[in-house]
Parts: structure tokens; C-alpha cells; sequence
């Protein structure tokens, strides 16, 4: 890719599409006889516990944070309208006596009221080295990001979860993580969303070390470029597309890694993607399909990451698609794999850089054996 860096506005709609762009540059837009769709309205709303925000003051609420926060107990749906929200969300305060999660907020589902993601976008700009306003340290990386899920039972469909920093525009800055969404909850699903972003775009991890959370992605779009999906959990992806971006900031290969999985050793299940498509904008073999994370607040994890059934576009390197991200921490030494995957990126050309799960071993990495006793 050349050309001049992207600004933030343009840099949401270049990887997604022209229809986004009306969106970022104009008001909300009606869908149906109101700007909620076929989902009722504050004056028409199927029970207490469902909420509307709209931008222009047509809902409950004009940002998405105020719905949250005024969703006090359990299974509240918010509807959105479309528009674009830059705000940061948090949905379920940490209890400080437990380090966890209280009910607040959980069994939340957020519904983009259009039914197309690229009409409701939540999106902010902070990144890992992004100093804080109060002049306590920068944001770090889980504190840059744009919405954070930590409560059980979260659920969005048609939503766009974005960070729009860019390198270019911090020159100075060297903690260029900027994490779209980070999610933690367990039973936690996303059907036809948007993630949008470069560095650590999707952060699917867990509350705490030792607890799992089992999360689902379906039809959803992924962007980035250096570990776009990366933590914790086991995590399922399933008919997703994920699109490795250009980068002018970089004069070779690689630009960077699709996955960066951070399983916990007792964990039997990481992420599962199962027919999917990784497409890039970078020159041929200009990415990494995946490198172990193995974090220093756990050291002894064993990064898990199947990938099976998936078209792998020539923006993958075939002869070495995965990279160490520690040399103490080898990516031979986990727990990495591929079955029936398609594509000018799935060659075998040299097997031992390619792990490949037999017939038998494919029947354990399915939908259902990860996600257990949830369907979702």
C-alpha cells in the first residue's frame, strides 16, 4: 500500500466501505417509521428493562455509556441507533473486594437498530502510550480501550467496535497498542459486528488468570495489523473475515501477525477458527499467521490457535507462517495447528512449519467442543 497516511475519520471507512462514510460525516439516519427500526421506542418499548440511545436526544440516552450505566441490574438490551458514538464504554464495574465483575450489566445485549454494522459505531483514540489527562502514567493496554466487556452473557449484533489512533498521527508515541474492544466475560457472543483498528485491534481475554470465558464470534469483520486478535480466552470464529491492512510505515515484511493467543496452560480450549477468510492489503507473504504471547504476568502459558477450514490469501507468508514473539517461548513448544485450510497462504511447502491436525484430532476442535454446555 502506498500513498499518504490515513486520517482518523477516513482511516474508519477505508478498510470497510463507501456506505460508512455518510455515516461518520452526517447525522443518524432512520431506519423504518423511527431511527429504532422494527425495535419499538422510548414510547413503544417491549419491556422496562429495553433501552434506546440515539445521538440527536431521540432516545433514553444520547451516549452508549449513559444507557449502561443507568442499566442497573441484569438482562438489559440497549438498541443503538445509527451514528457515531466516540466515547469510551465500560460495561460491569469491578467489585474491590473481589477484583471481579459485579451483576451489573450482565446478560447485556446490544442491538445496531439498522441491522448493517457500519451504521452504529462506537469508536475512540487512545493508545497503550497515550498520557492520561489527570498526569498518572499513560493508558497501557487495556486501559486504550475503546469499549471494555467484563460482565457474563454479553451479546452484539450489528455494532462497530473501533479504535482510530494512528502512528502517523503520534510520532512520539511508542505504545501503539489501541485496543478496539477488550472482552472478558464468559459466554460472551458477537453476531455480524465490526472490530477496527491496527495494533490490538480484538483483545478476547478473561477476568482474571485461572477463570475461562468462552467467547463466539459469527459473520464478524476483523482489521488490523500487529496481533489484531489476541488474549486469553478460548474463543471460537466462526464465518469471520479477517483483513491483515497496508502499512507505509514499514519498508519490509513482516508487517505483522494475524493472532497472538495468550491460553493459560489449564485451559484445553484457545481460539478456534473455523471457516473463515484472512485477506490482506500487504505484499505477497507480508504476514504472520499467528506467534505466541506468553505475557509476564503468566509465564507459563501455552498459546492454543486452530485454524481450520479457512482460505488464507497470499498475505500470509506459506513457507513461515508463525513467529516467535519470545525466543524463550518457541511457537513449535504450542499448541498451534491447521486442518483443510485453502489458499495461496495454506500451501505446505516446508511441513514442519506447518502443523496439521489429523481426521481424529479435527473431531476436538469444533464449534461444540469448545463452547461446552453453550449454545449461543
Amino acid at each position: 500500500m502506498t500513498g499518504l497516511p490515513l486520517g482518523r475519520r477516513a482511516f474508519i471507512a477505508a478498510g470497510t466501505g463507501a456506505v460508512l462514510a455518510p455515516v461518520l460525516a452526517g447525522p443518524a439516519r432512520a431506519t423504518g417509521r423511527t431511527p429504532f427500526g422494527r425495535h419499538g421506542s422510548p414510547s413503544a418499548r417491549p419491556d422496562a428493562r429495553t433501552l434506546y440511545v440515539h445521538p440527536g436526544g431521540l432516545g433514553d440516552h444520547t451516549t452508549v455509556q449513559g444507557a449502561v450505566t443507568a442499566a442497573t441490574g441484569a438482562g438489559f438490551t440497549l438498541v443503538i441507533a445509527p451514528g457515531v458514538y466516540r466515547e469510551t464504554v465500560s460495561v460491569g464495574a469491578v467489585d474491590p473486594a473481589t477484583g471481579l465483575p459485579g451483576a451489573a450489566g450482565s446478560e447485556m445485549t446490544w442491538i445496531g437498530a439498522s441491522g448493517d454494522p457500519r451504521d452504529v459505531v462506537v469508536v475512540y483514540d487512545n493508545a497503550n502510550g497515550t498520557p492520561r489527562p489527570d498526569g498518572s502514567g499513560t493508558y497501557g493496554t487495556t486501559g486504550s480501550a475503546t469499549t471494555t466487556v467484563r460482565t457474563d452473557g454479553f451479546t452484539a449484533r450489528a455494532v462497530t467496535f473501533a479504535n482510530d489512533w494512528l502512528r502517523a498521527d503520534h510520532p512520539g508515541i511508542t505504545g501503539t497498542q489501541a485496543v478496539a474492544i477488550k472482552v472478558q466475560g464468559d459466554r460472551s457472543a458477537f453476531h455480524r459486528c465490526r472490530f477496527l483498528g491496527h495494533q490490538d485491534t480484538l483483545y478476547a481475554d478473561t477476568v482474571a488468570l485461572g477463570t475461562f470465558a468462552r467467547q463466539y464470534y459469527r459473520d464478524c469483520y476483523v482489521e488490523g495489523d500487529v496481533d489484531f486478535v489476541f488474549g486469553r480466552a478460548t474463543a471460537v470464529f466462526e464465518r469471520c473475515h479477517f483483513r491483515a491492512l497496508g502499512r507505509t510505515d514499514l519498508a519490509g515484511a513482516p508487517y505483522g501477525f494475524v493472532f497472538a493467543p495468550s491460553t493459560a496452560v489449564a485451559d484445553p480450549r484457545g481460539y478456534l477458527v473455523t471457516r473463515c477468510g484472512i485477506s490482506s492489503a500487504a505484499p505477497d507473504a507480508y504476514y504472520k499467521l499467528a506467534r505466541p504471547w506468553v505475557p509476564g504476568s503468566d509465564p507459563t502459558a501455552r498459546p492454543m490457535l486452530t485454524v481450520r477450514d479457512t482460505r488464507l490469501d497470499a498475505g500470509i507468508d506459506a513457507v513461515a507462517p508463525y513467529a516467535n514473539m519470545s525466543a524463550a517461548h518457541p511457537w513449535q513448544s504450542q499448541r498451534f495447528a491447521e486442518y483443510r485450510n485453502t489458499g495461496p497462504g495454506a500451501l505446505i511447502t516446508v511441513p514442519e512449519n506447518r502443523p496439521q491436525l489429523t481426521d481424529a484430532e479435527a473431531g476436538q476442535h469444533t464449534r461444540a467442543a469448545y463452547l461446552g454446555d453453550w449454545c449461543p
